[in-house]
């Protein structure tokens, strides 16, 4: 017998009794106005996905996702959301997510995906730079190095990204020849890139990793080195975009990470970050 929590009312991710008030999804710092007396509130905060990479030749890595922090924290004025790394159809490691902040609760940006052909670490509560290994999560969950399960999952090393609440994106391949398939990301609430496949042969990019309440982005899939682009990470709010060509899908918005480009296709996007006030 299994059962899905989110279809569930006796469970939810905020203590009973509170609403959602205020959700902020776009990058930036910005005003918060609270109601008179409110002095302490609940946030859920989501930290950009990082962007995938690419390769001149061959297929780069998936972007990590972004972190995810919950808990109570006192009531400030302000809060910053960080975006999603961009990608770039530059070899060499992608851009990292950034990270987001309200009050005491703060999640980090995850990974760009590696200046080859590994997958970037998943998030924790602080941003993580060009890296196969997470951030130690707000729980106090530990880091993880590459093909590592933990609450932020490592990259994908030859290999899925690892799985997490957020997970680590999929490895690329260098092979130029025959038929190649890339890594998907890992499995998660909020997920990691596919890594890209760059091959003459037949070519089929590794899936956005599939998230608990969103799906990844499909892999590209074709002869010749325009294929085989990674899809897009799952977000917390949205599904991650499929690859075209040899191009790497966007990650989902709220922290999925981008799909991974193949023979100088560009990166795909990682997705923002968000924040959710509960009061």
């Amino acid at each position: 017998m299994s059962l899905n929590i989110y279809q569930n009312s006796s469970y939810s991710d905020t203590p009973l009794g509170l609403k959602l008030q205020q959700v902020f999804a776009t990058p930036g710092t910005f005003p918060v106005i609270l109601p008179p007396g409110i002095q302490r509130v609940y946030a859920i905060v989501i930290g950009g996905g990082g962007a995938g990479s690419t390769l001149t030749t061959g297929g780069g890595g998936g972007g990590g996702a972004g972190g995810f922090s919950v808990g109570w924290t006192f009531a400030t004025n302000t809060i910053t959301v960080g975006a999603g790394g961009v990608g770039t159809t530059t070899t060499g490691n992608a851009n990292n997510g950034s990270a987001s902040i309200y009050g005491m609760v703060f999640a980090g940006g995850g990974s760009g995906g590696i200046n080859d052909i590994y997958g970037g670490a998943a998030a924790g509560a602080t941003t993580v730079l060009n890296s196969q290994t997470s951030t130690v999560s707000y729980t106090g969950a530990p880091a993880a190095t590459a093909n590592v399960i933990s609450y932020a999952g490592g990259g994908g090393y030859f290999a899925v990204g690892s799985d997490g609440i957020s997970s680590g994106g999929g490895a690329g391949s260098a092979t130029t020849t025959g038929s190649v398939s890339a890594f998907a990301g890992g499995r998660g609430l909020i997920t990691g890139g596919g890594g890209a496949a760059g091959t003459a042969g037949t070519g089929t990019g590794g899936a956005g990793g599939t998230g608990d309440l969103y799906t990844g982005g499909i892999g590209s899939s074709g002869t010749g080195i325009n294929f085989g682009g990674g899809g897009g990470g799952a977000g917390y709010f949205g599904i991650g975009s499929n690859a075209s060509s040899n191009t790497g899908g966007a990650g989902g918005l709220g922290g999925g990470g981008g799909g991974a480009g193949s023979t100088l296709g560009r990166g795909g996007d990682g997705g923002n970050g968000a924040v959710l006030i509960y009061y």
